[in-house]
C-alpha cells in the first residue's frame, strides 16, 4: 500500500478533525492530506457511486468545492480502535440551501482510519442520508436475534 504521510502526526480523532475543519474551509490539500495515498481508498458520498482510488477521490471534492466549502459537523461520534484500525460511526449534520432557506439534514458516515509507517490515515468514508432523520441513540434490545 503506498501512503502519503498526514501533514501532522496524530490520532485517528486527529485526522477527523482536520478531515472535517477541510471540508468546512473547502481546502482540498488539507483534505487530501488526510487520505491514505493508495489505489484501493475508498468513498460513497451520499447518493453517488463507490469512488476508488485518491485521483477519483479528490476529483469528487474539487467538484463539491466548486460550490463552496462544504458546511458539516461531525456529531455523536462512537469510535472503536483495535491494533492498525479504527472505526469511527458519526452522524453528520450538513446545512443545505433550499428554497426554504438554510436547513440541516443529518447524514450517517462511517470513517475508517488504518496506522501506517508513516501515522494515521483515512482508508475509507462512506456516507449515506440519515434514514431517522434527527440522531436517535436507542437502546440495545432485550434479545438479540444474532
Amino acid at each position: 500500500m503506498a501512503e502519503f504521510p498526514p501533514s501532522a502526526p496524530g490520532s485517528p480523532e486527529e485526522v477527523e478533525a482536520r478531515f472535517y475543519e477541510a471540508l468546512q474551509q473547502g481546502d482540498i490539500a488539507r483534505l487530501m492530506s488526510a487520505w491514505a495515498e493508495d489505489d484501493e481508498v475508498v468513498c460513497v458520498h451520499p447518493g453517488w457511486p463507490r469512488l476508488i482510488g485518491t485521483a477519483a477521490i479528490r476529483a469528487s471534492y474539487e467538484r463539491m468545492f466548486a460550490h463552496g466549502p462544504v458546511d458539516v459537523w461531525p456529531e455523536n461520534t462512537r469510535r472503536l480502535q483495535t491494533g492498525s484500525t479504527a472505526v469511527h460511526s458519526v452522524v453528520e449534520r450538513v446545512g443545505v440551501l433550499t428554497a426554504q432557506g438554510l436547513r440541516s439534514v443529518h447524514v450517517d458516515a462511517t470513517n475508517v482510519y488504518a496506522r501506517t509507517a508513516l501515522g494515521w490515515c483515512l482508508v475509507a468514508h462512506h456516507a449515506s442520508p440519515s434514514m431517522a432523520g434527527e440522531p436517535v441513540e436507542a437502546a440495545p434490545p432485550s434479545s438479540a436475534i444474532h
